[in-house]
């Protein structure tokens, strides 16, 4: 499950948020409203995505705005691949999230693609590389 078949998936819709195979088409900054109560807001994408390094250091900037500026922000949902260990920028937004105070819950995706073995290696190497103590791992 990528960024947008999750999102797609938590919110029991099967098309609200367009998906694709390849990494990085979610390029703008999305809001869904729900039930007319809160906003979905779905950024884009930056791990895996294969965009030049200027388009993803932008939108890196953009996230980074965003996260800092919007006062209404009640949680954050940092979604990373389970098959692999966090990347840098995975750690580097968890730092910033944590500096900045910003409520914050760790999604690991495409657990499904795992062997059983590997699922618990796998979890407790994304809590220790991202310092998980009391943040929640999904």
């Amino acid at each position: 499950v990528g960024k947008s078949t999750l999102i797609n998936s938590l919110l029991n819709r099967k098309k609200l948020v367009k998906t694709s195979s390849t990494p990085g088409k979610t390029q703008l900054i999305n809001f869904f409203k729900i039930n007319d109560e809160f906003y979905f807001v779905d950024l884009p994408g930056y791990g895996f995505a294969k965009v030049p390094e200027s388009v993803s250091k932008q939108w890196q900037r953009l996230i980074e705005a965003y996260l800092q500026e919007r006062e209404t922000l009640r949680n954050v949902v940092l979604i990373v691949d389970s098959r692999h260990k966090p990347t840098a920028q995975d750690r580097q937004l968890k730092e910033w999230l944590d500096y900045y105070q910003r409520p914050v819950m760790i999604v690991a995706s495409k657990i499904d693609k795992l062997k059983r073995g590997q699922i618990q290696k796998q979890l407790k190497q994304i809590k220790q590389d991202l310092s998980l103590d009391k943040t929640p791992l999904v």
